[in-house]
């Protein structure tokens, strides 16, 4: 069975499927905040995409991590090694990539086990 999570006119925020969820590309509400602000607003949304899904972060699989300005690479790692799950580090990805608003700091896409 597949569940869809937030599911909108264009896409869904999350998709459970085989005993995992795939996490949408996720965004800051705040499109104007740094690059610390919007971090935490993108790992809140996944946080409370995962447990509509029935799982947490100890269970990510998977992380890529968008980011426009590459030197905000030590500024993002900052906020997320305080949120991943030290005992279980999922495998990670970081790109510089332009994103669909010049005033995003960072997109963030997750797979986790259910």
């Amino acid at each position: 069975m597949i569940q869809y999570f937030q599911s909108g006119s264009r896409m869904s925020q999350a998709v459970a499927y085989g005993g995992m969820v795939h996490i949408a590309g996720q965004v800051a509400n705040d499109r104007k905040a740094g690059i610390e602000s919007q971090t935490r607003d993108v790992l809140a949304k996944i946080d409370q995409l995962l447990a509509e899904a029935g799982t947490s972060k100890s269970k990510l699989v998977a992380v890529n991590v968008f980011l426009p300005q590459i030197g905000d690479f030590e500024a993002m790692n900052s906020i997320y090694d305080a949120w991943v799950d030290p005992d279980r580090l999922p495998a990670r990805a970081c790109v510089e990539a332009r994103l669909a608003d010049p005033d995003l700091r960072i997109e963030i896409t997750a797979v986790a086990a259910v």
